[in-house]
């Protein structure tokens, strides 16, 4: 599975403060940020697969609300996080 325990460890102790920080907003973005990426590669060959088109949406817009809340609080983190996921905004 594409989302397993040592994947999730993984993104969390790059991205978080360590790997059982799972409630920051970098972590969060940077989880978000793995599965987008996986859907959008799922997508690309089941162009007509509309539940995952869903999905996918849903969660941009979870990703999109967690980096505005950063945006708000710490400027310096959420600049941080976007040059790291190579994010466009």
């Amino acid at each position: 599975m594409y989302n397993s325990k040592e994947v999730k460890e993984e993104i969390f102790k790059k991205h978080g403060k360590s790997e059982k920080d799972t409630g920051s907003p970098e972590g969060q973005i940077a989880l978000f940020t793995h599965r987008i990426q996986h859907l959008s590669d799922h997508l690309k060959s089941n162009r007509k697969d509309f539940n995952t088109e869903r999905s996918l949406v849903r969660l941009v817009g979870k990703r999109r609300s967690l980096l505005d809340y950063l945006k708000s609080k710490d400027i310096e983190r959420y600049r941080n996080i976007v040059k790291e996921l190579g994010l466009r905004k």
